[in-house]
C-alpha cells in the first residue's frame, strides 16, 4: 500500500470528521458544487477511490461509460480486475447503500463489464480472472462518511 494513497485517505477521513462535527453530510454549503446528491456521490466516489487505493488495488478506471452504463471504478486487486460500484448514501432509511444495486442494475453493470472484458481479452490475448464488488460509503453522524467494501457483491444473487 503506498504511503500517498495512505495520507491522502486519512485527510479525507480527517475532513469527513470535521464535516461529522458540522452536522454537514452533504458538504454543499461550504462546497457550492450545485445539487447535494451530485456533491454527495462525488465525494462518496473520491473516498472509495482512495480507500480502495489505500487497500492496495491499483485503478485503472474511473467513472468508465459503456454502452449507457458508467462503471464507477476499475481496478486490480492482485491478480483479480474488480468492477466496482460505488452507491453513497446520507442517511439509512431507505436501507444501506449497496441495496441500491438492485437486479436491474447489476445486469446492466454485468453489460457494460462484458463489453469491457471483450476488449481486454483482445489487446490481451489471455483470459482474465474478475469480479464485482460494492463499495457502500454511508454517513456516520461521528464520523462522516465511512467506506465498507463488499468483495464479489454479485455472487449468489439471481
Amino acid at each position: 500500500m503506498s504511503l500517498l494513497a495512505r495520507l491522502i485517505y486519512r485527510a479525507l477521513v480527517w475532513k469527513e470528521r470535521q464535516r461529522a462535527r458540522l452536522g454537514n453530510p452533504s458538504g454543499v454549503e461550504e462546497s457550492g458544487e450545485g445539487p447535494a446528491h451530485l456533491s454527495t456521490g462525488k465525494r462518496g466516489e473520491t473516498l472509495a477511490y482512495w480507500y480502495l487505493r489505500r487497500a492496495g488495488y491499483t485503478i485503472v478506471a474511473r467513472n468508465r461509460r459503456l454502452h449507457g452504463v458508467e462503471l464507477d471504478l476499475i481496478g486490480w486487486d492482485g491478480p483479480v480486475l474488480a468492477f466496482i460500484e460505488v452507491k453513497t448514501r446520507t442517511s439509512l432509511v431507505a436501507g444501506p447503500p449497496e441495496s441500491a444495486v438492485n437486479r436491474g442494475k447489476r445486469k446492466r453493470i454485468i453489460k457494460a463489464a462484458d463489453h469491457y472484458m471483450r476488449h481486454m481479452r483482445r489487446l490481451q490475448r489471455k483470459s482474465l480472472t474478475y469480479r464485482f464488488d460494492i463499495a457502500s460509503v454511508a454517513w456516520d453522524a461521528q464520523a462522516g462518511f465511512q467506506v465498507r467494501l463488499i468483495k464479489d457483491a454479485f455472487k449468489d444473487q439471481d
